[in-house]
């Protein structure tokens, strides 16, 4: 109704909007007779318009309309309803000023990754393992595993070669391990060499040059000294490897016998302890010493100046690896025969390329410093032990090898 009014009063200018009412009609009225009675007129009939005293017509303000009037009708402004409410403005983001730098809130939440190798008795590797197969526990507390993947990837590793003038058999068996293991690199793989007597000496660098690692072991030719400072030359390589970053191997090529390291054992012990994401293989050449003492053929032989090595000392050197290997979710090989070695770094390519990888947020978030032990087990869907059966359905031992634990943070680091 209002737009139709409006036009036409814009169209007719100063004149009235309404009809011209006839000078008869008008005439009738006032001698007190009666208009002629039209539909709008009827009884129960509501006109539409109602002629006021001021003869112009008057016209009913709707129920939803609101505000003013004029002498033409009223400007029906209809109530707002609640959707129709404007939204709330956005909040004001604080000025930006050109001499403050922008700072932002980092919280560093402790994340532990533990490699797991689950394989049967004779080293087979079991796959489609999951997620929910896996229980872990830090100093007894069971862990809620956050992520789990199978990891395949090209490997980080360093070859440490024992090399020292003490026997002709140690030095070829040292270099056979050591050509066996540089057949199994594939071309993603990163390689260092180094061997150690006296000290350690590196001879390549990390490379994926497969030629130059074998151009490495082709320098060992003629030893030096006849001291074999295991625990000095462990210590340096994992010093190293803290700069690196990811997953690292150590293959550790030795007889296990240390002559003459400034390190102790518990020193060298600490420092494995210290080291995260290292995993140490370490691999015993001489059998046939070692054959030679437990026989009792072998007396009065010294292993390096003056230094008399019995039967006991390999034992020891042995012990040393089993422990070194376990701290770190590696294996200690003792292969008897030159044969037993391609099969045998086999396994260990096999080890590195073919592990479950999980992580969890330790339920101790303390930045203390200390020492947490670690165990994982499998488990079947019953939460018991996992079963695994061979292809004639007979019962299978399983082995899980794991990392015996991790040393945590320090506030001060």
């Amino acid at each position: 109704m209002f737009n139709r009014y409006k036009d036409k009063t814009l169209q007719s200018g100063s004149a009235n909007w309404t009809r011209a009412i006839p000078a008869t009609v008008i005439c009738l009225a006032l001698l007190g007779g009666s208009l002629p009675v039209t539909a709008q007129d009827q009884p129960g009939q509501t006109p539409a318009t109602q002629t006021p005293d001021n003869g112009k017509p008057k016209q009913d303000v709707p129920t939803e309309a609101g505000g003013p009037t004029d002498s033409v009708g009223p400007y029906a402004i209809p109530k707002k309803k609640a959707e129709d409410a404007p939204p709330p403005p956005p909040p004001l983001a604080p000025k930006k000023l050109e001499d403050i730098p922008d700072y932002s809130l980092k919280v560093n939440v402790p994340l532990v990754n533990v490699d797991v190798l689950v394989t049967t008795k004779d080293g087979q590797f079991i796959p489609g393992l999951k997620q929910g197969n896996f229980r872990i526990l830090e100093d007894g507390v069971p862990q809620q595993v956050s992520h789990f993947n199978v990891s395949q990837a090209p490997i980080t590793a360093v070859l440490l070669v024992e090399f020292a003038s003490t026997n002709y058999v140690f030095m070829i068996q040292a270099l056979q391990a050591s050509y066996s293991f540089a057949n199994t690199l594939k071309k993603d793989d990163w390689i260092a060499v180094a061997y150690y007597d006296m000290q350690p000496h590196i001879l390549v660098d990390f490379t994926q040059d497969k030629k130059a690692v074998f151009g490495a072991l082709n320098q060992l030719r003629i030893p030096g000294f006849m001291e074999t400072n295991l625990f000095d030359a462990l210590y340096d390589t994992l010093d190293r490897l803290d700069r690196v970053e990811g997953k690292k191997y150590v293959i550790l090529v030795t007889t296990g016998i240390d002559t003459f390291s400034k390190l102790t054992l518990d020193k060298i012990t600490k420092k494995i302890k210290d080291t995260k994401d290292v995993t140490i293989f370490p691999v015993s050449v001489g059998f046939l010493v070692r054959e030679c003492f437990e026989t009792g053929r072998c007396r009065g032989y010294s292993h390096g100046i003056g230094i008399p090595v019995g039967h006991m000392d390999y034992l020891q050197g042995d012990n040393e690896m089993r422990t070194f290997a376990a701290m770190t979710g590696g294996r200690a090989y003792f292969p008897r025969f030159e044969g037993e070695l391609p099969e045998l770094f086999g396994d260990i390519s096999n080890d590195i390329r073919n592990q479950y990888t999980i992580s969890y947020a330790p339920t101790n978030s303390k930045l203390d410093g200390t020492y947490r032990k670690l165990k994982v087990q499998v488990v079947g869907p019953d939460g018991a032990p996992l079963k695994v059966k061979d292809q004639k359905g007979k019962d299978v031992k399983i082995d899980v090898v794991a990392r015996d634990g991790y040393t945590a943070k320090h506030t001060v680091d």
